[in-house]
């Protein structure tokens, strides 16, 4: 008798199990499908784990001050590595990438260049309302969660939780490659209490390729998978508030006055990167037909016209201006 009802405690509880494994396995086809709907390029899911195999990575990087003036990498450091620090009882990280690649360019190729990242409309603005408009639906279907959204403006180690999660691997320039899509992506999560079915991650396909190693002209990737932010084009024209820049980077800078594409450029990866199809992302009206002249003596107004709600405001119209004369008196000499 007694192991009669043994028997059947087993069956129910195997019954339990896998009536919750079936609801698991619903819940995660159904935010990766309404994903895919709201034009993300890929969603992939990790445990909301502490990363501890991070963490000597991340404190030695930082206390060799290759974060530059970047402060906020130093701030929130446990945050960084524990997502239950952002949403308690977190149970999973879902990272989600985002196609913005263009094969649009500056019409005069003398012009000081932007990235293409900043063509459009803010990332920041665009991804928070999709991924907003995604935890509301996974309200909707499933029923009460906790969960935040995350775009670029967090302690949240993205690249890692991306890598985790399947959707690419971190390549030599520190950037997340994808073996089908290419780099030209932004990431975003969304950290819940939801138990969801974990991906997998794939195999770095980097191999012995080194062209964003050899192509970057300020040796800002100074080995594989290690930058050092300071040295960084990006990080001159965007990050560093300085009044003027680093006399050693004259030349080196490539006339970028805005970010830098060089490493994702060479990169073979890249070969594979299909064209975006967001509205927001569209090059701003009069953007790339700007000549090099026009550039040099944009005026604040024009910067506020041109640059609304742009992410090319985070560098100001001082930053964007002492970034154009550094390139011209390069020119000139």
């Amino acid at each position: 008798m007694g192991a009669t009802r043994l028997s059947i405690c087993i069956l129910l509880l195997n019954f339990v199990d896998c009536r919750n494994m079936s609801q698991i396995s619903a819940n995660t086809t159904f935010i990766k499908n309404k994903a895919y709907e709201l034009g993300f390029s890929a969603c992939g899911i990790s445990k909301a784990i502490v990363l501890d195999d991070q963490a000597q990575k991340l404190e030695k990087w930082l206390g060799q001050g290759l974060h530059g003036s970047m402060e906020y990498m130093a701030n929130h450091f446990d945050m960084r590595l524990n997502p239950q620090l952002l949403v308690p009882g977190a149970k999973s990280v879902i990272s989600l990438s985002f196609n913005y690649f263009t094969d649009k360019k500056q019409l005069d190729e003398s012009a000081p260049k932007i990235s293409i990242y900043a063509y459009g409309a803010d990332y920041h603005d665009v991804l928070k309302a999709k991924l907003k408009a995604l935890l509301e639906a996974m309200r909707l279907q499933i029923g009460d969660i906790d969960g935040r959204c995350f775009v670029d403006s967090a302690p949240v180690m993205e690249r890692v939780w991306a890598e985790k999660s399947g959707i690419g691997w971190i390549g030599k320039n520190t950037l997340l490659l994808t073996k089908a899509k290419g780099s030209y992506f932004f990431l975003a999560e969304i950290i819940c209490d939801l138990e969801l079915m974990e991906d997998s991650p794939v195999a770095n396909y980097c191999g012995t390729c080194t062209k964003c190693i050899d192509a970057c002209p300020t040796d800002a990737i100074f080995e594989p998978y290690q930058l050092d932010a300071t040295k960084c084009i990006s990080y001159l024209t965007i990050e560093l508030k300085d009044k003027i820049l680093p006399s050693n980077m004259k030349g080196k800078m490539d006339n970028w006055m805005y970010g830098c594409d060089i490493c994702q450029q060479v990169c073979p990866i890249n070969a594979r990167s299909k064209v975006h199809q967001e509205k927001a992302f569209q090059p701003k009206q009069g953007l790339l037909e700007k000549t090099k002249n026009e550039w040099e003596e944009i005026t604040e107004e024009v910067f506020q016209t041109l640059f609304s709600k742009s992410a090319v405001k985070r560098t100001k119209y001082a930053g964007l201006k002492r970034n154009i004369l550094f390139l011209q008196e390069v020119n000139k000499q």
